[in-house]
């Protein structure tokens, strides 16, 4: 496996575990960090003792922190869910800060799966939309350059950002040497980028790496893709780790488990087995 870092992304059965149990889990298991959401690190949930309990739970067993997940959608027209959005962003970064986790994940939006949300080209234009996430970021981004942290934005499908092309858009409007990019393939491969060569396209912009495989197109028509276990979708995975070791990656390889059908039909909803048989995974392709 070389010298890469693995961790895993603590959401499913892990959200509600108790963080020592989710850190001791994964160590046992082979991996190096965990990816953190909110369900355990919250500044507006969670007391500053909590938040540093969580700190030292990880780095007790041995593990680092990845990043943050701090996913908020920015297309928001509602002046208060947008200020409560950009808020709740600001105050991560300062989390993050004060406990030295490098990096917050977040996205642009509008995002397909929320009834709630506008649709693109529908209910709100482009035009609009990329409006709306140039003010957001413009605003969190004054925090995260003054405290030095990472905001790596994750292109979805559906969203603003979603590909390797609309990633660059983003760039353009938002100038910032803290806006970088957590590179999840997947997505890229959804709208049948070219991934190796993105990965060496974004060189010095990726922070932080997901590990999840796909198949299908993104025609935002249920079961028209899927995200499958590793090796069994689209991304040539010798090729996705060349061209991050010719681009001097050393940061984490997160695994972000979404086979949700495979999940509760094979393995019960056990997210111990689903990150032991992603573990068996990532030895096998690396």
């Amino acid at each position: 496996m070389g010298t890469r870092k693995y961790a895993f992304l603590a959401s499913l059965g892990f959200a509600p575990m108790e963080p020592a149990r989710v850190v001791g889990t994964l160590a046992e298991l082979g991996y190096d960090g965990v990816e953190w959401t909110l369900a355990h690190f919250h500044p507006q949930a969670h007391t500053p003792a909590q938040l540093a309990a969580v700190v030292e739970a990880t780095r007790a067993g041995g593990l680092g922190i990845s990043e943050l997940v701090v996913q908020q959608d920015m297309v928001q027209r509602d002046t208060t869910r947008f200020d409560t959005h950009c808020g709740l962003i600001e105050d991560c970064i300062r989390a993050a800060a004060d406990h030295g986790i490098p990096a917050l994940n977040v996205f642009t939006g509008p995002a397909p799966w929320d009834p709630s949300a506008p649709r693109l080209g529908q209910d709100i234009s482009h035009g609009e939309a990329w409006d709306l996430v140039r003010r957001a970021y413009e605003r969190v981004l004054k925090v995260a350059e003054e405290r030095k942290v990472f905001l790596a934005v994750e292109a979805v499908w559906g969203h603003l950002a979603r590909d390797y092309y609309t990633l660059q858009e983003l760039f353009r409007q938002v100038p910032s040497p803290y806006l970088a990019v957590n590179m999840d393939p997947s997505h890229f491969a959804l709208y049948r980028n070219d991934v190796p060569w993105s990965v060496r396209q974004l060189a010095g912009r990726i922070v932080h790496v997901h590990l999840k495989d796909a198949i299908g197109l993104d025609t935002r028509q249920p079961g028209d893709f899927i995200f499958p276990l590793l090796g069994e979708g689209m991304i040539d995975w010798t090729a996705f780790f060349a061209a991050l070791d010719d681009i001097g990656y050393t940061g984490y390889c997160s695994v972000e488990f979404e086979s949700f059908t495979y999940y509760q039909r094979v393995l019960g909803g056990d997210v111990k087995r689903a990150a032991a048989l992603s573990m068996e995974q990532i030895r096998a392709l690396t």
